[in-house]
C-alpha cells in the first residue's frame, strides 16, 4: 500500500464527491470505501489474518481474512477480487454477492465496508507484506475470543464479525 494511492471520496449516502489521496483521506477522516473477505473452508472454518505492523491503520490486531481500500474508479466487487489475489494469491475462486454493507462511521475508519465471502479448499499463501500472521478458526472459537479480548481485533471485524452471524453459515 502506497501513500500514492488515489481514492473516491463520498457523501454520506456513498456517492462519490471527489478523489484524494490515501494519506490525505487518513488524515482528513473523509469517508471512503473499502472491501472485506471472510474466507471459509468447506468445513466451515474463517480464515482471519493479522496485521502487519506496518499497516498504518489497525497493526498487530487480528482482522478479516482479506481486506483493502477500493480505489479510484474502482467497484466494490473489483476491489475484492484485487485484495483475495493480492493477499493469498488465490485465483479462480467464486465471490459471493456483497453479503452486506457497513455505514461509513469513526468505528470504520469512515468507510463503507462491502463485505464478501469466498469458500475454498485452496491453500493460503499470505502476502507477509500484508499479513503477519493467519490461520483457521471455527466460529465458536471466534466468539470466545471476541468475548475474552475483544481488542485483539479490528473495531470493524468485531461489527462484520456480529452481522455474519446473522446471514448464515458457508456454503458446503
Amino acid at each position: 500500500m502506497s501513500a500514492a494511492e488515489i481514492f473516491d471520496v463520498v457523501d454520506a449516502h456513498d456517492r462519490v464527491t471527489g478523489q484524494a489521496p490515501r494519506d490525505q483521506v487518513h488524515r482528513e477522516g473523509l469517508r471512503h470505501r473499502a472491501a472485506h473477505v471472510v474466507v471459509c473452508d468447506p468445513g466451515g472454518r474463517v480464515y482471519l489474518q493479522r496485521r502487519a505492523l506496518s499497516k498504518d491503520c489497525s497493526p498487530g490486531l487480528w482482522d478479516t481474512s482479506a481486506s483493502g481500500h477500493v480505489l479510484a474508479g474502482e467497484d466494490y466487487d473489483a476491489c475484492a477480487r484485487r485484495e483475495i489475489t493480492e493477499e493469498f494469491g488465490l485465483t479462480g475462486f467464486d465471490l459471493s454477492p456483497c453479503l452486506f454493507k457497513l455505514p461509513a462511521h469513526p468505528d470504520t475508519g469512515n468507510e463503507f465496508v462491502c463485505v464478501y465471502r469466498v469458500t475454498t479448499a485452496a491453500t493460503i499463501r499470505p502476502d507477509p507484506a500484508e499479513i503477519s500472521a493467519g490461520d483457521w478458526y471455527v466460529p465458536a472459537a471466534i466468539d470466545a475470543w471476541l468475548a475474552a479480548r475483544p481488542d485483539e481485533l479490528t473495531a470493524t471485524f468485531r461489527q462484520i464479525w456480529a452481522r455474519l452471524q446473522c446471514v448464515g453459515p458457508p456454503p458446503a
